[in-house]
Order: C-alpha cells, then sequence, then structure tokens
C-alpha cells in the first residue's frame, strides 16, 4: 500500500483526485491539503510515497514546495497551465497532469509510479487487465473473453456471462491483450482464438455468436488458424 498526499488550494481539483484514488486500492489517501504549509506539516509526520502537487499556488507555489522536499517523495504535478511542464519535469516530477485531468490519464500516470516502485510488470505472464467502464476500473479475466466488438465511439466486450461497454480505443485495448490469445479478424472484432468453435474463410463461429472475416484480414486470420490446427 502506497502513502499519498493532494496538495491543491482548488477544493473541486481535490475533489476529483480523491474520487478517482477511491478507486484505486494499492493507494491510500494519508490527507488532501489546500496549502503548501499544510503539505508540509503533513510529511512532517507522515511517510509519503507519492504527492500529487498543483503547481500555480499562492504564497508556496508547488514548485517551491517541490525543491524544498526534494527526495522525500515522488511528485505528480497538476496544473490547468501546460506552460509549467518544463519547470515541472526540471525539478524530477514523475508525470505532469493537465486540468481538467480525465479518469485515463490519471491512471496512466498512477500506473506510471507503480511501474517505477516495482519495476516493470510482465503483462506477458499476466492473466487479466482493467478496462474503464462506468467511471471505474474493472478487472476482467483473459479467460473470460469471448471477443471485443467497435461500436463507432465506443467497445462492447463480450464475456462468458456478462457484457462490459468502454469508451476506450481499440488500438488501446490491443495493446492490453496478449496475441498469443487474442486475433484480431475484422477491424471491428477481436476474438479469443480459445473460444472459436469452427470458422470458414468468411466468418468464426464463437458461443452464439457469428464474427466476420474481413478481406483485409483474411490471410493472416486463416494462415494463424490453421498453424494451431
Amino acid at each position: 500500500m502506497y502513502k499519498v498526499l493532494i496538495i491543491d488550494d482548488e477544493p473541486m481539483a481535490r475533489g476529483i483526485l480523491e474520487n478517482y484514488l477511491s478507486k484505486i486500492d494499492t493507494l491510500e489517501l494519508v490527507a488532501s491539503c489546500g496549502s503548501a504549509a499544510q503539505g508540509f506539516s503533513v510529511l512532517n509526520k507522515e511517510n509519503i510515497d507519492l504527492i500529487f502537487l498543483d503547481i500555480n499556488m499562492p504564497e508556496v507555489t508547488g514548485l517551491m514546495f517541490a525543491k524544498a522536499i526534494k527526495g522525500k517523495a515522488n511528485i505528480i504535478f497538476t496544473t490547468a497551465y501546460r506552460e509549467y511542464a518544463v519547470e515541472g519535469f526540471e525539478v524530477d516530477a514523475l508525470d505532469y497532469l493537465l486540468k481538467p485531468i480525465p479518469l485515463d490519464r490519471f491512471m496512466q500516470s498512477v500506473n506510471k509510479f507503480i511501474n517505477s516502485r516495482e519495476g516493470e510488470i510482465d503483462t506477458a505472464s499476466m492473466s487479466f487487465t482493467f478496462f474503464r467502464c462506468e467511471r471505474k476500473m474493472v478487472k476482467v479475466n483473459f479467460d473470460d473473453i469471448l471477443c471485443i466488438e467497435g461500436c463507432g465511439d465506443y467497445l462492447k466486450i463480450y464475456l462468458s456471462n456478462n457484457t462490459l461497454v468502454t469508451r476506450e480505443t481499440m488500438t488501446n485495448v490491443i495493446e492490453k491483450l496478449p496475441k498469443n490469445i487474442f486475433m484480431r479478424s475484422h477491424r471491428s472484432y477481436l476474438v479469443s482464438l480459445s473460444k472459436i468453435e469452427s470458422y470458414t474463410n468468411e466468418h468464426i463461429n464463437l458461443k452464439g455468436k457469428t464474427i466476420p472475416i474481413s478481406r483485409s484480414y483474411r490471410e493472416n486470420v486463416l494462415h494463424k488458424l490453421e498453424t494451431i490446427t
């Protein structure tokens, strides 16, 4: 469990970060402060691992605070002003989030922190991933996925006993999934190789679903399926 501190003079900005952090079991929010002075007080009492730090604050700015505590905690800067980015990285900030902060960008930053503390995760050996659904990250086991369908600006993830809807892009999802388990048969479809019951040159049959094989993917799909058999 990593201990987290928020320092931001805007109550609404703090509230958004507090909400995001409540969705992550590995992070414990120790305090949410409205000023650098309050932040100093918390650091004198607690061993903090990660600080979400606003740059543009009155009296003691985020940059001044970061320089004063250099090395005591990882820092992710948050600000509404893009021009502060260069200065932020000059004080060895782990990341820089531009307000308003979307959940997926926040999660990317948190993963960067966790990887920096624990080393890169070997995704090839993992049996699950997380998808962003209805404002939370949902754990999904690879073995439960039948197929994934692109539907305009969202995706449907068909599971053995459920269907999830996510606003993530097909490109982003493909990067999460192991290529030896999933295969793209069409611009709009990813299928689980282990769930294929039968196939032709034009279609793949899963449990209760028929997935098209498009002309542009046909050669690769058939070669892969023939190799398996």
